[in-house]
């Protein structure tokens, strides 16, 4: 076995923070420690696995890509032994947000991990990218940051540690090598072919970006730390990126005419055929959006991360601001979510022994039943589907992708009929405990429909996993929340739960 980066002696456990990113090109790793609540990084290993590489005109991901991620995930476990699993997250972009088979690499990969993969959304990279640079690079000025990555590209404009803007545009160094340099030549042909196609991306935020403004822009991650270094190399800027400069680096690229003649000092040799592309996309952003010095951050996207996971530990968990902020936007009424959620707690705290149930289990349904109505704004009729695409299919801020379904399917499965074929994509998504969180939610709502906080409360009590008793206290409309829970039991049925009413 390899040896491991990170000297265990020196670092209490409790210490640690990890943070893994599966980006389009490389993949990166990076343990820290807490030094006085700043994140201080101690370790870090990149590797070339150019997963978008292995995506076809069908976007399914190759075998020999998916072995390549597999060997290099591998390694890095090798690497994170000595931090506690609630301490580490693993994040993945826009290889596999596209990957029609991405579930079968994250299956794969868990063999090997000691925690699941996240799939984020673009917006959610960019959220956590600014939050890298901020803490990385900290000013109060208003900032662009833009994050130049394998297949896709990152824009916001924040200020402080706080986003005003954030974009994620499908273009970046790997999908443009394929699409623009696949044969290694470098051509004046071939970088206006990708000019057209950035400017062209960059059509859907232009205008808006300007408006908004900046005082100064920064880039971050490979590419604009490659430019940066060739640069330096070669004379044509000190510490920022100039305009002028990669315009007379794109001249150089295209008199070398070939990848394989790139030998600069500041491209590695993983980034030498992705490097034309790269440059490309950069120049034409910075000459579309107006911006003559680029500043560069080398924090980016997995220091953001541990940024944003630090916030959880201290109970700062940005997910909880971002549900405050869809039941405000979708008028919820807070009164009826309070009650909801407040006896989701009690039905939870008696449950949760019996049911395996852990306090990520209890956040997730309490968020659920913070949300379930939010569909109401668009139609009472079927409500609790609309609630489950809005929270399925929104950008938000904090949530992976797999995150927001768990969330959609606990609010679907509140009401109307339970179907024993559901049962199975909901399992997929979470195992039986998020079937349990299901029925939870449904017993709440149940016990709820009067919605005022004097109806007879219920009670739960979990005999093995599969087998629950149900009790309805004193309180007004006892008789009918009892009938209405009794009509429940065939719909538990379904779903492999016994249920009485007691």
């Amino acid at each position: 076995m390899a040896k491991s980066i990170l000297d265990a002696k020196a670092v209490g456990q409790d210490e640690l923070l990890g943070a893994i990113d599966l980006g389009s090109n490389s993949f990166h790793l990076a343990i820290a420690r807490l030094d006085h609540d700043e994140v201080r990084k101690i370790a870090s290993i990149s590797e070339k696995v150019q997963l978008a590489a292995g995506l076809d005109e069908n976007n399914v991901l190759s075998e020999e890509a998916m072995q390549r991620g597999l060997d290099c995930l591998r390694r890095f476990a090798q690497h994170v032994t000595e931090v506690e699993p609630h301490r580490l997250r693993i994040v993945a972009t826009n290889a596999l947000r596209k990957a029609v088979n991405a579930q079968e690499f994250i299956r794969r990969a868990s063999e090997v991990l000691p925690k699941p993969i996240e799939i984020i959304a673009g917006r959610e990279e960019a959220r956590l990218i600014y939050l890298g640079v901020s803490h990385s690079n900290a000013s109060t000025d208003k900032r662009l940051v833009i994050d130049i990555g394998g297949g896709s590209t990152e824009f916001i404009i924040g200020q402080g540690f706080e986003p005003i803007e954030t974009e994620s545009l499908q273009m970046g160094c790997v999908a443009f090598t394929r699409k623009f340099f696949a044969d290694g030549k470098i051509t004046a042909a071939a970088f206006e072919k990708a000019a057209k196609a950035t400017q062209a991306e960059l059509l859907s935020i232009a205008k808006r970006y300007k408006k908004v403004g900046w005082d100064n822009a920064i880039a971050s991650s490979g590419t604009a730390k490659a430019a940066r270094l060739v640069l330096q190399e070669l004379g044509l800027a000190d510490e920022v990126i100039t305009l002028g400069g990669l315009e007379m680096l794109k001249q150089k690229l295209i008199k070398l005419g070939h990848i394989d003649r790139i030998e600069f000092a500041g491209v590695k040799a993983h980034r030498q055929a992705v490097f034309p592309a790269g440059v490309a996309e950069l120049l034409t952003i910075m000459q579309t959006l107006g911006i003559d010095e680029l500043g560069y951050s080398d924090g980016a996207l997995r220091e953001g991360v541990m940024y944003d996971m630090l916030g959880r530990l201290d109970d700062e968990d940005v997910r909880d601001r971002s549900v405050t902020a869809l039941a405000q936007r979708y008028s919820m009424d807070i009164k009826q979510a309070g009650r909801v959620t407040t006896a989701c707690a009690r039905l939870f705290d008696e449950a949760k022994d019996s049911l395996g149930l852990d306090k990520e289990d209890g956040d997730l349904l309490r968020r659920a039943a913070s949300l379930y109505e939010i569909g109401l704004a668009i139609s009472h009729s079927n409500y609790h589907k609309h609630s489950a695409y809005l929270l399925e299919h929104s950008d938000i801020a904090g949530f992976s992708q797999a995150g927001q379904a768990r969330l959609a399917q606990i609010v679907l499965h509140h009401r109307r009929k339970l179907k024993g074929d559901t049962l199975e994509t909901v399992e997929q998504l979470g195992g039986r405990k998020l079937a349990y969180l299901c029925l939870i939610l449904r017993l709440a709502v149940q016990a709820n429909q009067s919605r005022t906080t004097k109806a007879a409360p219920i009670m739960l009590r979990v005999v093995r996993p599969n087998d629950w008793r149900v009790s309805v206290g004193a309180g007004l409309h006892a008789d009918l929340i009892t009938a209405q829970l009794q009509t429940d039991v065939a719909q538990f049925a379904k779903w492999g739960v016994s249920l009485q009413v007691i």
